[in-house]
């Protein structure tokens, strides 16, 4: 098979590697040279007159060279700055960024095995860096963690952030303390709407990227694919020419391995280190300058207090320094450290002094919050504060009102709400909070429903009790004209369901813009722009109608011109007509108008929704209803068989209810409800 030499320059990054002249990816390099302005030679000829060309020998990917050295060219600094400014060569900041489930922290498992960070002994569960419950739970990061490892005397600090696009505040704000990221794409799907999100901003920072092609021992595996639709993506989203020559390596991160090639993978993860020392730059410091870090995350300690975590971009900081704090030129306050930590291998360990380029943390400033600058006391100056996208969804939260509040909450009033609320502004950048219309009630804005469900679960947890409307989307008047956000829906569908989902997307305003099949599973991958408002709901009518198949990501794309009306739910509910405890008897004759949300032996109350309908409308049931006790006997007492009633959590009953309707959160229970003050009138039926 004839071979191909090819050398690129990717952030002044050489690496040669031998491909049979036949591959597709051959020729998307190919392409993708001639638009960069490399060159290309098939002859060793052409290799003697060029220096850049190089016929390779040597065809296992383990002998394959990589040498990194750093582009000036994506960092926006002046000459005289740059002057100023050294890299620190025995530290790594990365960042590892992904679409939800392409695999990020099982790579980063896998990388902290191999860097002995346990004993060989001891036991690691899996996911290890999602310790938060409500992550292992529901299996998706929510929260970005750092960790550390060493690997060959160079330290590496790894930040794993999550893949949902709903938090994508978390990305952002972390992107600040990094130089590089590890781009993490399935080696089936390639690029999902998250990668691009994550890989915009990381592009806008100037940012070095090595891509990882995960999963790649996955039966589907099309790694050239991937390699040339990343590639796409990048001249998409206006990369440099020294961007969109990155670094790919091919890793399983489940079995621990990785290479430069997906047929030659080496036993281990080293390839993948030393792409990230050789390609991705160190920390640009000003090691002798005045004091700067920029607070980018913050956590907190019952004996500590809060404790800001950033990166330290210039100077030395000591224990027991004197420091100030600045919010913006004009607003300054002054503190002083009294513990300093770093991080090192999987927990933060206690530093005397911190140098410019490392990532610590820094207790006894018992105000700091995100954004803010510790300065030098005498000529600190702060740093240019984090900036976030603008919330699209918002959600009225309020005090409990039904009859059975209080019976498992400890914070029920208003103040307890109010509090909890404002307290979570220090942490979650990209959600606000507003005052509502009444005393009561507060306006909480967030990225998407997922984003502010998980505040609404946290708080549940934390023995909060209280209720919430139904999700809107934030609306805008530019020239007079209703603009409203649009999102990027990404459906996976089997083709023998791909009817019921094309005509539910319809239904709902999208426009479908791209499809294509997907590996050699018979499924079909669908791409619209549909409004914000047409998602509501969404994710559980698409597995109705997919038989629990389909798989919907969607990403905030741009506001746009009003869609028009949309009906979300054709159904309405079953409504409780007393107070009371629910009977066999009762529900028996009830299940026949519709789905029910409770089983016998249930305390239920005027105005709770106990079922779906199954025609347009409400319905009041009276499901306490007990049989008559009479004096006359029966030959054979009636056998009731009664359906499994529908399990809904908190995230269904969002998507569920309308504009008259509000969920009932309490530690123990979720309760769907008519909002009294939109109470329309429902046929009765006892």
């Amino acid at each position: 098979m004839e071979k191909i030499s090819l050398t690129t320059t990717a952030h002044n990054c050489f690496f040669t590697s031998t491909l049979p002249k036949t591959s597709s990816f051959s020729s998307s390099l190919f392409a993708s040279n001639q638009l960069l302005g490399l060159p290309l030679s098939s002859s060793s000829s052409s290799a003697s007159t060029n220096p850049r060309l190089r016929l390779v020998s040597r065809n296992a990917a383990s002998c394959r060279t990589v040498k990194c050295s750093v582009s000036e060219a994506a960092e926006p600094l002046t000459a005289s700055e740059k002057r100023q400014l050294k890299r620190r060569g025995d530290v790594r900041n990365i960042a590892i960024v992904a679409h939800v489930d392409h695999g990020k922290t099982t790579l980063v498992d896998a990388m902290l095995k191999q860097t002995k960070v346990f004993r060989d002994n001891q036991f690691v569960q899996e996911r290890i860096m999602d310790s938060n419950d409500l992550e292992r739970e529901r299996g998706i990061t929510i929260l970005s963690k750092n960790t550390s490892v060493s690997y060959h005397d160079t330290k590496i600090n790894i930040i794993d952030t999550p893949g949902h696009s709903d938090f994508g505040g978390e990305v952002e704000r972390i992107l600040n303390m990094v130089e590089g990221i590890l781009l993490v794409v399935d080696s089936v799907e390639g690029p999902m709407p998250q990668t691009r999100f994550v890989l915009k901003k990381a592009l806008e920072f100037g940012h070095s990227v090595v891509v990882v092609v995960n999963k790649i021992d996955r039966p589907s595996a099309r790694p050239d694919f991937v390699v040339n639709s990343t590639f796409e993506l990048f001249i998409e989203l206006n990369a440099t020419d020294e961007q969109c020559d990155f670094q790919v390596i091919y890793a399983s991160g489940i079995k621990g391995q990785a290479g430069l090639s997906p047929e030659n993978l080496a036993e281990d993860l080293g390839p993948l280190f030393e792409s990230i020392i050789r390609c991705i730059p160190g920390p640009r410091i000003d090691k002798d300058g005045a004091l700067q870090m920029l607070v980018t995350n913050i956590e907190y300690d019952e004996h500590k207090g809060r404790i800001a975590i950033g990166r330290l971009q210039a100077g030395v900081l000591e224990k027991g320094m004197d420091v100030k704090v600045c919010t913006s030129e004009d607003s300054c306050r002054y503190g002083r450290v009294s513990e300093l930590y770093v991080y090192d291998k999987f927990s933060r360990v206690p530093a005397e002094s911190v140098e410019a380029g490392d990532i610590c943390a820094v207790c006894g400033i018992g105000d700091i919050q995100i954004g803010e600058t510790i300065a030098c006391k005498v000529s600190g100056k702060p740093l240019p504060s984090i900036k976030v996208e603008e919330p699209t969804v918002k959600m009225a939260f309020s005090i409990n009102t039904s009859p059975f509040v209080g019976r498992e909450g400890k914070y029920v009033t208003s103040r307890n709400l109010r509090d909890r609320l404002y307290r979570e502004l220090e942490r979650n950048l990209a959600m606000k909070v507003e005052d509502g219309e009444t005393a009561d009630t507060f306006i909480v804005s967030g990225r998407g429903t997922l984003h502010i469900t998980i505040l609404i679960e946290n708080m549940r947890r934390e023995g909060y009790e209280f209720m919430v409307g139904p999700p809107k989307v934030i609306n805008k008047k530019v020239n007079d004209k209703l603009l409203e956000p649009y999102e990027i829906a990404t459906v996976e569908v089997p083709e023998e369901h791909m009817g019921a989902v094309v005509e539910l997307l319809g239904k709902r305003r999208g426009q479908m813009f791209d499809m294509q099949g997907v590996g050699s599973e018979g499924t079909t991958l669908l791409k619209y722009k549909i409004p914000t408002r047409g998602l509501l709901g969404l994710r559980n009518a698409i597995l109705t109608a997919s038989r629990g198949t389909a798989i919907l990501n969607t990403i905030f794309d741009s506001y746009g011109p009003w869609a028009g009306d949309m009906s979300t739910r054709d159904q309405g509910s079953l409504v409780a007509f007393e107070d009371g405890t629910s009977s066999s008897y009762a529900i028996a004759s009830s299940q026949e108008r519709g789905q029910m949300f409770i089983g016998p032996g249930v305390d239920v109350y005027k105005g709770q929704i106990v079922g779906i309908h199954q025609r347009p409308g409400d319905l009041s049931l009276n499901v306490c209803k007990k049989k008559a006790a009479t004096n006359i006997r029966s030959n054979k007492e009636q056998t009731v068989i009664l359906d499994t009633p529908l399990d809904y959590s908190l995230d269904d009953c969002i998507e569920y209810i309308q504009e008259d309707e509000l969920v009932e959160v309490t530690p123990q229970s979720i309760r769907m409800c008519k909002n009294p003050k939109l109470q329309k009138k429902t046929r009765a039926h006892v």
